[in-house]
């Protein structure tokens, strides 16, 4: 005989006001009875039906009580999976306020339910699916557009915090759910969006989660960042202006629809004015926008920065920052969410600075590690336009006396020659100096000028151009060719003597290829990339642009001054010319082919990008 189901009624639902509706073990009669006269929530066919006997409190009142049976069946009904599919939540009003405390009530009798709760909760955080199939072939699948979607979303986050209320361990089960329910980077953007969305919710009203979830969302950002690297990004967009170019003048000889389709264009045009080509860097770009507009809205209270909601946000962040983003290479756009959360104070600006000069200058960190802060505070100090010009002093003084103490613990060692492996950290702060040397060079002079020469000559740069570490040799080319054409523009060190001399004592690479010989040498040897190079998402550089400080072209007369031919009596003298005659003859340069971090350092398809790679010389003294 089968056993008798669990019946109940719900308010605000069809149901039978007979006292058998509400008594246990219903006859085979009775229960068909019922089923016509309840509601789609419990038989909307094809899925089971779900039938109680009594309310579920009393059901829970009877389990206190000693009284099993009821329980049991409502037990054994829960754990067929089909509940969890159960549409609960377009349903009325009053069906789901009763279904919220179903669910509260069955998590406190018996806690083991307390997973599949969460993780049923969890997945309605991601539009439905829409399959249509034809026989056994599945010819669409798509995200459901669902305008009931946000209160949806509002009703998943009422239940978790139902749940939470009964059992307070609820936000240590439902991490590892977020974790395991988190879509794949790969899934249409709308979907890593929602997802995204909702984490962020939750990291309201559970703070103690928040660093956690924090740390998976920008972990799967880095996943999206390193997979659309600027170059390609750009290259995308510059493919894509080009293709819709020739389209338009192409269907400008044909068109006969032509008010129609231009109306259809200026419609759908704004919406398209923020839309990334690259798809990875879509994802990432809507990612990375509700990431920024989050952190504001937690610092800022009534229009002003509120300091203690922004430190505890800064301190979760930083330590994110050093478990993810200091040890990843070459990282595009991520890192923006610390320079955007900089910008609120100078405060956290200073103490970002002050943290990164301690991971530079502790030698218990691993070279990688020092070479990458550095990085970061030359990045940081050259393109944050709220950063005044007293910190950026202060950084330059703390930084060139570290070279300083560096340089003077090397004259007397047995180690005091030019190789990035002993001294990757000294040539890293050395070229944070040139860099933020070459962006803030004109604010450094501007006023007094007589002042801001004394500052500059106090900072002692031909010590450690001239120091046998050699540090113009392992920086960047276009940092060190800028930074040589104004430093001998102030006369405040004279550069290309040095410059001249390791150009010829590299030995270019001969690389025999489809296209001829090639001629390369290694224009990066400290594989160095600057972390706050232009943003180049649509959505983000919205929030950056306001503080960030784009390159200043020069004018076309230094452009002119810069790009006057050396004399070549500057290095006649020199004794190491064993190179000469053996490589092509560009003036007195070698050629060199860009390396692939070229690319980075400037915005071949922007005006706005870092200074051009390119070998400037000195005008005639």
């Amino acid at each position: 005989m089968a056993a008798p189901l669990l019946h109940t009624r719900l308010p605000g639902d069809a149901a039978a006001s007979s006292p058998a509706v509400k008594t246990l073990g219903a006859s085979r009669t009775g229960i068909s009875n019922m089923r016509a006269l309840e509601n789609d929530f419990f038989n909307s066919p094809p899925r089971k039906t779900v039938r109680f006997g009594g309310t579920v409190t009393e059901v829970l009142l009877k389990y206190k009580k000693g009284e099993t049976n009821d329980f049991e069946l409502l037990k054994n009904q829960l754990l067929d999976p089909d509940i969890k599919r159960l549409p609960w939540l377009n349903r009325s009003q009053t069906v789901v306020e009763e279904y919220l405390a179903f669910l509260g009530n069955l998590v406190s009798a018996q806690t083991v339910f307390l997973r599949p709760c969460l993780s049923m909760i969890a997945s309605h955080f991601v539009p439905p699916r829409v399959i249509i199939k034809e026989g056994d072939v599945d010819v669409s699948d798509s995200d459901d557009e669902d305008d009931n979607l946000p209160a949806n979303f509002d009703t998943c986050h009422r239940a978790l915090q139902i749940i939470a209320r009964y059992v307070p361990s609820t936000p240590w089960f439902l991490m590892p759910i977020l974790v395991e329910k988190f879509p794949f980077v790969r899934k249409s953007e709308r979907t890593l969006e929602c997802y995204v969305h909702n984490l962020l919710r939750i990291s309201v009203y559970f703070p103690t989660l928040r660093h956690e979830i924090l740390e998976l969302i920008i972990e799967k950002l880095l996943k999206l960042d390193v997979n659309a690297s600027r170059q390609g990004i750009e290259d995308a967009e510059e493919t894509a202006t080009q293709t819709c170019g020739g389209t338009d003048s192409t269907e400008g000889l044909f068109n006969m629809d032509e008010d129609e389709e231009t109306e259809h264009e200026t419609k759908a045009g704004p919406e398209r004015l923020d839309q990334m080509v690259h798809p990875v860097a879509e994802r990432l770009d809507i990612l990375m926008s509700l990431v920024l507009s989050y952190m504001k809205d937690v610092c800022y209270v009534d229009g002003k920065v509120d300091n203690g909601k922004t430190k505890d946000l800064y301190r979760d962040l930083i330590n994110i920052f050093d478990k993810l983003l200091l040890p990843t290479h070459a990282s595009c756009h991520v890192q923006f969410f610390m320079f955007y959360l900089c910008s609120f104070k100078l405060g956290f600006a200073e103490a970002f600075l002050e943290h990164l000069w301690k991971k530079l200058q502790d030698p218990s960190n691993p070279a990688i590690i020092r070479q990458a802060a550095g990085n970061y505070i030359g990045s940081f100090l050259a393109r944050a336009k709220f950063i005044p010009l007293i910190t950026v002093k202060s950084c330059l003084d703390l930084l060139v006396n570290w070279l300083h103490i560096y340089l003077n613990n090397q004259d007397s060692g047995t180690k005091a020659f030019c190789d990035v492996a002993l001294h990757g950290p000294f040539y890293s702060a050395c070229q944070a100096v040139f860099y933020t040397f070459v962006f803030r060079h004109k604010q450094l002079l501007s006023g007094n000028l007589k002042e801001g020469l004394q500052y500059l000559q106090s900072l002692n740069f031909e010590r450690i151009v001239m120091s046998q570490l050699n540090p113009l040799k392992i920086c960047l080319p276009s940092v060190v060719n800028f930074f040589a054409a104004i430093t001998n523009k102030y006369q405040l060190v004279f550069c290309y003597t040095i410059i001249e001399r390791n150009n010829r004592q590299m030995l270019p690479v001969i690389r025999s290829t489809a296209g001829g010989d090639s001629v390369q040498t290694c224009t990066n040897p400290l594989d160095t990339f600057f972390p706050f190079d232009p943003c180049v998402l649509k959505r983000s550089k919205k929030f950056i642009d306001p503080i960030y400080q784009v390159w200043e072209d020069m004018s076309a007369e230094e452009l002119q001054e810069f790009k006057k031919p050396m004399k070549k009596d500057i290095v006649e003298d020199e004794d190491d010319d064993f190179l000469k005659g053996e490589v092509p003859q560009n003036d007195t340069v070698i050629g060199i082919t860009p390396s692939s971090f070229d690319t980075h350092f400037r915005s071949p398809s922007s005006s706005v990008g870092s200074p051009p790679v390119l070998y400037m010389q000195p005008s005639p003294l």
